[in-house]
C-alpha cells in the first residue's frame, strides 16, 4: 500500500463533508439574516465560513500540487451555494490528481511570505483539520437556529460510499 492510498479516504471525506454541508444549507432555504448569524467562537456566518473553508482548502492543494485554482484569489466576496459547491468540486479534482501521483510528504514548502518552511505532510494535515474545525462551526450555527445539522462524520461518508457494510448474520 502506498502512502497515497492511506490519504484517499481522509481527503475524499473532507471534500464530501464540505459538499454535503453546502447542499444541506442550500436546501434549508435560510434567510439572508440566518446566513449572517454567527456563534460564539465561529469564523463568521454560514456562507462566509463555507467560503473560508473552500478557499483555504483550494489554497493548500494548489500549492502542494503546483496547480491553478482561480477561485482562491477571486474577488467574489458573496459566492452563493452553487458557486461554493462548484469551487469545492474544482478543489476535489486537484486533490484527486495530487493523490494519483507519488507524494513526498517531506518536501519543504515555503510559507508566510517566505518567513517559514514546513512539510507537505503538514499542509495535508492542516487541510483536513481546518475544514473539520470550521464545518463544526457551521453545524453549531445551524443548531443555534434550531436546525439539526447533517451527519457529516466519516462514518456517514463510509455508508454513502460503501466503505462500510453490515456483515451477514
Amino acid at each position: 500500500m502506498a502512502l497515497n492510498d492511506l490519504l484517499y479516504d481522509p481527503i475524499r471525506h473532507n471534500n464530501w463533508a464540505t459538499k454535503s454541508l453546502i447542499r444541506f444549507c442550500r436546501d434549508q432555504n435560510l434567510t439572508p439574516e440566518q446566513l449572517e448569524i454567527t456563534g460564539v467562537g465561529t469564523y463568521g456566518g454560514i456562507v462566509a465560513t463555507l467560503d473560508h473553508i473552500i478557499r483555504c482548502d483550494g489554497s493548500y492543494v494548489r500549492r502542494i500540487a503546483d496547480a491553478e485554482l482561480a477561485f482562491v484569489d477571486s474577488e467574489d466576496t458573496t459566492p452563493d451555494f452553487d458557486t461554493l459547491e462548484r469551487w469545492n468540486d474544482e478543489a476535489g479534482v486537484i486533490w484527486e490528481d495530487f493523490l494519483a501521483k507519488p507524494i513526498d510528504v517531506e518536501r519543504v514548502m515555503i510559507v508566510d511570505d517566505n518567513t517559514r518552511g514546513t512539510r507537505v505532510g503538514i499542509f495535508i494535515a492542516q487541510a483536513i483539520n481546518h475544514a473539520n474545525h470550521h464545518r463544526e462551526q457551521v453545524c453549531a450555527i445551524l443548531t443555534g437556529l434550531g436546525i439539526e445539522p447533517p451527519d457529516i462524520q466519516a462514518w456517514e461518508y463510509a455508508w454513502e460510499t460503501e466503505r462500510i457494510w453490515d456483515l451477514p448474520s
